[in-house]
Formats: C-alpha cells, sequence, structure tokens
C-alpha cells in the first residue's frame, strides 16, 4: 500500500457549508482500520495578503454523544440570551477577485 494514495481512500463524506466570509467543511474520514471520524474545517482569507486560514478539529466516534449534548447546550444559550437571526448568503460579484468555488 502506498501512503499517497491514503488522502483518497479515507474520505468517506463531505459537506461544504458557505457562511458570508467562512467556509465549512465537515468530512467523514476512515482510519486504516476503517473507523470513521469527523473533521471540522474553518476556512477563511485574510485579507492582507490572500492567503487562507483553516482551523481543523478532528472529532472521533467515542466523543460524538458529549459533543453533541455540550454544542446543543451552547447553542440553546445564545438563542435565550440573544436574539439569533439566521442570515442567507447570496454570492455578489465584487472587485476582491475571489471566485465563488475558491475556498483555498
Amino acid at each position: 500500500m502506498r501512503d499517497y494514495d491514503n488522502k483518497d481512500r479515507d474520505e468517506v463524506y463531505s459537506k461544504k457549508v458557505r457562511a458570508g466570509k467562512r467556509t465549512y467543511f465537515f468530512d467523514v474520514k476512515a482510519t486504516r482500520s476503517n473507523d470513521y471520524y469527523v473533521t471540522i474545517t474553518e476556512s477563511k482569507k485574510r485579507l492582507e495578503d490572500g492567503v487562507f486560514l483553516k482551523h481543523k478539529i478532528f472529532l472521533y466516534k467515542e466523543d460524538f454523544e458529549k459533543f453533541t449534548e455540550g454544542l446543543f447546550e451552547i447553542l440553546d444559550y445564545v438563542k435565550q440570551h440573544q436574539e439569533v437571526e439566521e442570515k442567507r448568503y447570496e454570492y455578489h460579484p465584487d472587485t476582491t477577485g475571489i471566485k465563488p468555488d475558491e475556498d483555498f
């Protein structure tokens, strides 16, 4: 088995979410023993130099329950203490030179 083939083999499912100036990637990946885990990546283009900054967390299946409990508790807290308005983002041509599909 060649190591450079691992990147194609381990990605099982992917969901991209655009939210304003950020893009989030939710990826299901598989270990060599075929156990699934999730990576959550935030990608944002830095205006000064055009470099994409990425932040990633790894979430393993044994932590799903505790992670979702904590996440929902935090989201409920924010919703109860501040008005949350869902934004709908639409593509508008601008002068930044960023194409709509350009994430990194």
